[in-house]
């Protein structure tokens, strides 16, 4: 982020958004992956919510809430955003529709956004008319039948200019929830004075980046192909491309299958990389864990598209050592990514304009060019396939990374996600497990296959809590 938005590593642990300290979009997908959606939502049961949903319809039906306007009546948008220049776009806006008043209101990031947006339907009134959303939460908020259909006010073949698994992320069927504005597709930074200096080769699979990292450790002990930090978001994510499927939602009927095969190899990989003290097992998102990407104590990291702006304006030491490679494959030769982070802009049922707050939101996601802004004043990675396929745009050369075009490795990831990923109707439930157990199993407390099933018994458990028929 430039300007203004430029930022020091954020302390990890503190409250998301908080301590003055203001994020990107970018930071928030990390952030709300890790305690997702705050204690707030924790508390709170499924059909809890339901019954505040049910009242805000309710409340929209008895005349409780505001009355669409007419034709000649000025249109105020109220919209719940975290990122930066929000406002400067939403003014852009306005400027070209001049009955309509649109308000960003920063009510938090990370957690606080969330907490706010369940309490609001909780108390069946408050909701902002559009709200940013994370792809990941996109299912627990259309669990409790906030998002409103976006799909009436949208042109036939809308979808077409978005990637593909963005598009089917926020659709279903003919309806649709939100349309995408940024995405995360994942691919592997790697800091190559060190990997040269100790001769180690960039990982094309996940075999020869275990290799290398037993390499490294050995030629410099100390230093670490890679930090095998707590994050739930990551882990989803990485989990994704070795072909983890842990939810399929029908209704109130879902499959859950977290500790299954993949979940269980792909835990015993990482464990033993652990045990051999390949990898460093240090909490991420720490300002010390910056320090020791920047001074090359961590070596690499598999990361999205978001990593590479944030990192130059967080590392200083390493200025020009950092390239970017494609993620490593489980099998050799395979071109299969998958996806960090991101989000869409929604309506919500509760809105009395939601033709303009669907206007509202197709303009900041498509608008030709608002979405250049947001790619080259923002940096925020597209949707858009013609912003994607730009060779202009995603060639530009980064003197961070030794003058290497980073966007053309993440652009072609992202055409390598696999759309057939689903988040929980609970997703934010299910990251407070992973986190939990998998800091256990890195104290020592069994190991992360162990884990994974203590976190398949409590999300059943909680599942069928929520109300819903565990299959």
């Amino acid at each position: 982020m430039h300007g203004p938005d430029r930022l020091a590593p954020p302390p990890r642990r503190s409250s998301p958004g908080g301590g003055g300290v203001r994020f990107p979009l970018f930071w928030s997908c990390p952030l709300t992956n890790q305690k997702s959606n705050g204690p707030g939502f924790s508390r709170l049961n499924r059909r809890q919510l339901l019954q505040g949903s049910a009242a805000l319809g309710v409340a929209a039906a008895a005349g409780g809430v505001a009355s669409p306007a007419r034709a000649e009546e000025k249109v105020k948008l109220t919209v719940w955003a975290w990122t930066p220049r929000t406002q400067e776009m939403a003014d852009l806006y306005m400027k070209k529709n001049p009955n309509v008043e649109v308000v960003v209101e920063n009510v938090g990031q990370g957690a606080p956004h969330y907490v706010k947006l369940r309490n609001a339907i909780t108390a069946g009134t408050g909701l902002p008319d559009v709200a940013l959303i994370e792809f990941n939460s996109i299912p627990s908020f259309r669990a409790l039948n906030s998002l409103a259909d976006l799909s009436p006010n949208l042109p036939a073949g809308f979808g077409d200019q978005y990637m593909d698994w963005t598009w089917a992320a926020v659709s279903d069927g003919g309806k649709v929830f939100g349309l995408p504005w940024n995405s995360g597709p994942m691919a592997l930074l790697y800091h190559a004075d060190v990997l040269d200096r100790y001769g180690i080769a960039v990982p094309e699979t996940w075999e020869d980046f275990a290799e290398q990292a037993k390499k490294l450790a050995k030629a410099a002990p100390g230093t670490y192909l890679a930090n095998f930090g707590v994050d739930p978001g990551w882990t989803a994510a990485v989990l994704w491309q070795a072909g983890w499927r842990p939810f399929r939602t029908n209704g109130t009927e879902i499959e859950i299958r977290i500790n299954d095969d993949i979940a269980k190899n792909w835990a015993n990989y990482w464990q033993a990389l652990i045990d051999a003290k390949a990898v460093d097992t240090k909490p991420a998102w720490t300002t010390e864990w910056f320090a020791a990407l920047d001074n090359g104590t961590y070596a690499s990291w598999v990361t999205a598209a978001w990593a590479p702006v944030l990192m130059e304006q967080a590392m200083k030491k390493s200025f020009g050592k950092w390239r970017a490679a494609p993620m490593p494959q489980w099998q050799k030769g395979g071109k299969v990514a998958s996806n960090w982070g991101g989000t869409v802009f929604s309506a919500f049922t509760t809105t009395p304009n939601l033709k303009a707050a669907t206007d509202f939101a197709a303009f900041m996601s498509a608008d030709p060019e608002v979405a250049r802004f947001w790619l080259t004043d923002v940096f925020l990675f597209p949707v858009l396939t013609e912003l994607v396929d730009d060779k202009v745009l995603m060639g530009h050369k980064y003197d961070f990374y030794g003058g290497q075009p980073v966007n053309e490795v993440f652009a072609e990831a992202l055409s390598q996600v696999d759309p057939s990923f689903e988040f929980a109707p609970f997703q934010d439930y299910v990251n407070l497990q992973i986190e939990d157990n998998f800091a256990q199993a890195i104290a020592g407390r069994g190991t992360l296959a162990d884990a994974f099933d203590r976190i398949q018994d409590a999300v059943v458990a909680y599942a069928g809590d929520q109300g819903y028929t565990v299959k």
